[in-house]
């Protein structure tokens, strides 16, 4: 058996200045456009710019109207669409303006300044994870944990699986998943899995629910704002969705376990990336006597506990984003090493260690956001959408569903972003479902699956990140995921046909 080592192969960072400058060579080839953008002044007045001037028109549904935005006034009274809207048929060509060797090199540096507050929420966690590691609360209890599943780990997969899954399709967890890897890595590890395991549980988990998004209001909620329709019509079908999509990875990852659990050599992260360990990985003796955790560890657990459940509560509930959770993980690292009995130098020490730790994981993100820079500068980013949304409106109703869905599929590998896709794409694409009598929940569903099954793979997104996060390789991720992916386009493509029949 042939392992090839991982370190033959290009780093994570690598490949991102790879896509920006595909990126970059991409405004040199395709035709220059834009649409106008409508944005809102103060809810008084609506502007639109375009191209080649500003105006304005005023603040009333007539004014929509008149646009064909089908989006109710009171979205935008409300908050609800905060970003730049398309505004259908104002589609202009306009003079190229290629991005060159200045551009690509400008490009990773504007996509970090862009991103500064998401990158700074990862060097936080990092900063709290190495904290919490000083204590030995983490090997303590997952050691402790180890031992209490020897023997139920099937179980543990399916239920964790199903948790990250239901986190990404609610409120569309992405991201900020990467502080789950310190504790899932070592427990499965220790149970006889390989790493992809633990990635497939949490990044493959969020994902599937991502695809689905039931009420992820990053996604279909904003979406359907765009497209002018409730965002609970489709509901029950993306719940249906939602079930049978879980089950199936699931499914896939049991399959995948117990197969590296017989036999370790068929590990895909062992035959691509060769005895590759993880920062996470500690040694765990399951068949050890069972160990007890003392009042100290228990309590610095709980914190451990709290601390990931106030940020998901904070997120769903009171409108958190990463400046109120970088302050909690920054606030349970003081509280953590006031417990632990830190000495200040310590403290810091540790704390920088952390955030060093992830400063990769970090600007992973930063060179994502600049792709979609180099796109928006090169003026590429519309023609694509105004091409592609011209060339599948002459389809039957059936092949321009899932002509939609592979728009989406492999334009989010431009534009990272589902709120940003959903208010740049939904108006133009909600148009030409009305002229072909389509349901605008099919449109938003079509939106959906495509960008959510392309985030499983997608250089741009959040996969990078998890990636260098658990030490595997894009490659082992792909040679592991890609059958998934293909189960994953097919049901959504059953589920958007059936679905404009009724």
């Amino acid at each position: 058996m042939k392992i090839i080592n991982a370190k033959s192969l290009p780093t994570p960072l690598t490949l991102m200045m790879l896509v920006i400058i595909v990126a970059a060579i991409s405004t040199w080839l395709l035709p220059a456009g834009e649409y106008s953008k409508l944005t809102v002044e103060g809810n008084k007045s609506f502007v639109i710019s375009s191209p080649n001037k500003s105006y304005s028109l005023p603040f009333k549904q007539k004014t929509l109207d008149s646009l064909s935005i089908r989006i109710p006034i009171q979205k935008f009274i409300n908050g609800d669409i905060r970003k730049a809207i398309s505004v259908p048929n104002t589609y202009q060509k306009l003079s190229a303006k290629p991005q060159g060797f200045i551009q690509i090199l400008e490009a990773p540096i504007k996509g970090v300044m862009d991103s500064i507050d998401i990158i700074l929420f990862i060097l936080f966690i990092g900063g709290f994870m190495a904290v919490f590691n000083k204590t030995e609360a983490m090997f303590n209890g997952v050691e402790y944990l180890a031992q209490k599943m020897k023997g139920k780990e099937k179980l543990l997969i399916i239920i964790l699986t199903s948790i990250f899954s239901f986190l990404g399709g609610s409120y569309g967890m992405d991201v900020e998943a990467i502080v789950f890897y310190p504790v899932l890595v070592p427990l499965f590890i220790a149970a006889g899995y390989d790493l992809i395991v633990p990635l497939a549980i949490v990044f493959g988990g969020t994902c599937t629910g991502a695809i689905a998004s039931f009420t992820n209001p990053f996604a279909v909620i904003i979406a359907s704002n765009a497209a002018g329709i409730n965002w609970t019509d489709g509901l029950y079908e993306r719940l249906l969705f939602f079930v049978i999509a879980t089950s199936i990875l699931v499914w896939y990852i049991l399959k995948y376990a117990a197969k590296v659990k017989n036999d370790p050599k068929q590990s895909i992260a062992y035959k691509i990336d060769g005895a590759i360990k993880s920062a996470f990985e500690f040694s765990i003796d399951v068949d050890a006597p069972q160990i007890k955790l003392n009042t100290k560890n228990k309590f610095l657990l709980l914190i451990f506990f709290l601390t990931f459940t106030g940020m998901v509560v904070g997120i769903v509930f009171f409108d958190w984003w990463t400046l109120e959770m970088s302050a909690l993980f920054f606030g349970s690292a003081i509280l953590v090493g006031i417990i632990g009995r830190m000495g200040e130098k310590t403290f810091v020490a540790e704390f920088i260690k952390g955030a060093e730790s992830l400063l990769s994981v970090a600007l992973i993100v930063g060179l994502a956001r600049g792709v979609t820079i180099v796109l928006n500068e090169g003026f590429v980013g519309d023609s694509i959408l105004f091409y592609a949304s011209n060339l599948v409106q002459h389809f039957s109703p059936s092949i321009f569903i899932i002509g939609i869905m592979l728009f989406y599929f492999f334009f989010a590998i431009f534009v990272s972003s589902s709120s940003g896709m959903a208010v740049l794409t939904m108006p133009i694409i909600g148009a030409l479902a009305i002229i072909l009598n389509l349901p605008g929940r099919e449109i938003v569903n079509s939106y959906l699956f495509g960008i959510g099954i392309m985030f499983l793979i997608s250089p741009t997104g959040s996969v990078f990140p998890a990636l260098l996060m658990v030490q595997v390789s894009y490659k082992a991720w792909l040679k592991f995921i890609m059958p998934l992916v293909f189960i994953m386009m097919i049901l959504s493509a059953i589920f958007l046909v059936v679905g404009i029949g009724f």
